[in-house]
């Protein structure tokens, strides 16, 4: 049987690695060991930022609906009430986007909020 040599495909993992590597300081982007080490644990950053960046934007979207509404004199709470209440099916980032480029139909909206609000509270 013919001996394997697998310098080919070491060599390429490693390729692969350092170049995943290339902007880190130090030993971590040009030795194998501690650029695998670097590389894995970048990557796990990179999955959970992925999540972290859905709930900051979700976020920044309630605060700019909150600021906008509160110029109608209502809250973004009793807002998102009563936009259920009238049956308005639009979403937070819609609703931050009216907001910031065409005022005039958030306020459209905001009247129709108001409008399904029950008169007591």
């Amino acid at each position: 049987m013919a001996r394997v040599k697998r310098g080919v495909t070491s060599h390429a993992k490693h390729k692969k690695v350092l170049k995943a590597a290339s902007g880190f300081r130090g030993r971590r982007k040009n030795t194998i060991r501690a650029a695998k080490a670097a590389v894995d644990k970048s990557m796990q950053y990179a999955t959970r930022d992925r999540r972290n960046k859905k709930r900051n934007f979700r976020a920044l979207w309630i605060q700019r609906i909150n600021a906008a509404v509160r110029e109608h004199g209502l809250t973004y709470s009793r807002f998102i009430a009563g936009l259920i209440g009238a049956g308005i099916a639009v979403d937070r980032k819609v609703l931050s986007d009216l907001a910031i480029t065409a005022p005039d139909g958030f306020a459209a909206l905001v009247e129709k909020a108001k409008g399904s609000l029950p008169a007591n509270a």
